[in-house]
């Protein structure tokens, strides 16, 4: 993701006449300047209120005018409700707009917007998992975000790649909320220590593997907790450029880098670390009985394994390989303004301030979900692991072409734990990754 990176620090550390611009020392967000433009609605604020950039209202020349009512789609879940209503009621207090708030499914709203945005019947903020980005985008419901200096340099605070997450062929169009990966859970009368590195761990796994116990398993056939080990020495799935929008025409899942490593995962299997057919099911099972020194998983399953393992449950951060940190998956949800809204620099800053520091620890306590506001203090001992994982998470790639992964990746690693030749399933994954997409028609 390192090109993807330089897209991220260059857009916040650029200023080019005409362009977006930002002044990334994170300080405190004031600004000395003011850019506007006379030819759009969009225009940029000199100041913020607070002490750290959290919000910005700028002076009356230059913000738009308010509207009375900001309105937004929340998830249907009690939990999440109530967060946003007390978040959203110091928003009012501090802007005097309003917020009316629908609880709506978050994987029916693409439907709803479908309808409501073109009718302007839609809400100004809306709530996606950033994998949908590729269909928000085809169907024109998301507004690319035209973000002021300000608004760029308080976004500067979040997690890097959840901000990338949620943009699309190098626009911009959400501001990530949550963020969600997986971790290394560990059985401490197995595994006293967490390892620190690859090493370590599959030292542990051959020491502690005897009879019916074992010391590591995983759901080995699932590219999405594969990813890390896939790309730990260059694999890839689709290419990237400097901005990171993808190349689906240049698929790194065979690439001499991958073979390495799934030939790394094959010999698990052939050592006997893990049985051949395991899934997380099989994984977990053996995992809840006490038969399992570590596992990977996510934080959906904390509360099982704790009533499980009780005192003996601890998580980790993925070990390190060759010094550098495993890259887990990562998916994220965040807040896209309505395409049709006619309140989009107050979308925005609504957008921004309810996923702000304040706000962020607001949610984090109240509804359980991991921030992608990184000064956020998560003082849990099983979620701050995962928290510092998803500093080190890659984005599941939010492009529609991903949807023809899945399969091809899911049965050649069925394969590769049976014995067969590493290069020819992955070869033969990558052929029909690459047919699924030519039908596409891209």
């Amino acid at each position: 993701m390192l090109n993807s990176k330089f897209w991220y620090k260059g857009l916040l550390l650029l200023s080019t006449a005409g362009l977006l611009a930002a002044c990334g020392n994170g300080d405190n967000g004031d600004t000395d300047e003011t850019a506007t433009d006379e030819d759009t609605t969009e225009e940029t604020v000199d100041d913020t209120n607070g002490d750290n950039g959290e919000s910005a209202e700028g002076n009356d020349e230059d913000t738009p005018e308010k509207p009375e009512v900001l309105t937004m789609w929340v998830n249907d879940e009690e939990v999440q409700l109530d967060a946003y209503t007390e978040i959203t009621d110091r928003f009012t207090e501090e802007f005097d707009i309003e917020v009316e708030i629908t609880p709506y499914e978050m994987l029916e709203q693409l439907d709803g917007m479908s309808l409501d945005g073109p009718a302007g019947q839609g809400p100004d903020l809306f709530f996606q998992p950033h994998d949908r980005m590729g269909d928000i985008h085809l169907q024109g419901l998301a507004l690319d975000l035209d973000l002021t200096d300000d608004q760029l340099d308080r976004l500067g605070e979040y997690n890097e790649e959840a901000v990338l997450s949620f943009s699309y062929e190098g626009e911009q169009y959400g501001i990530p909320a949550v963020v969600e990966t997986y971790a290394l859970f560990i059985n401490t009368d197995i595994v006293p220590e967490a390892p620190e590195t690859m090493d370590e761990l599959m030292d542990i796994a051959r020491e502690e593997t005897t009879g019916d116990q074992y010391g590591f398993m995983m759901d080995a056939a699932n590219l999405y907790f594969t990813y890390p080990f896939i790309t730990a020495d260059g694999g890839y799935i689709f290419a990237q450029d400097e901005d990171g929008v993808y190349d689906t025409s240049d698929i790194g899942l065979n690439t001499p880098e991958a073979v390495e490593s799934v030939e790394t995962i094959q010999s698990w299997f052939d050592e006997g670390l893990m049985p051949s057919g395991t899934d997380l099911e099989v994984a977990n099972s053996l995992f809840l009985d006490g038969n399992v020194g570590m596992i990977v998983n996510g934080p959906w399953a904390i509360s099982e394994y704790r009533e499980a393992l009780g005192d003996s449950l601890q998580v980790a951060e993925l070990p390190t390989q060759n010094d550098e940190p495993l890259n887990s998956f990562s998916g994220n949800k965040g807040w896209l303004v309505n395409y049709y809204t006619e309140n989009d620099y107050w979308a925005t800053e609504l957008a921004l301030f309810i996923t702000n520091e304040e706000s962020s620890q607001t949610y984090f306590e109240m509804a359980g979900e991991l921030p992608a506001h990184t000064a956020v203090d998560i003082d849990d001992e099983f979620l701050a692991p995962i928290f510092a994982q998803t500093q080190n998470a890659h984005p599941m790639p939010n492009i529609p072409e991903m949807s023809q992964v899945w399969e091809p990746m899911g049965d050649a690693l069925n394969f590769v734990q049976q014995g067969e030749d590493v290069q020819g399933v992955l070869d033969e994954a990558v052929q029909q990754i690459e047919s699924e997409i030519s039908m596409m028609g891209q």
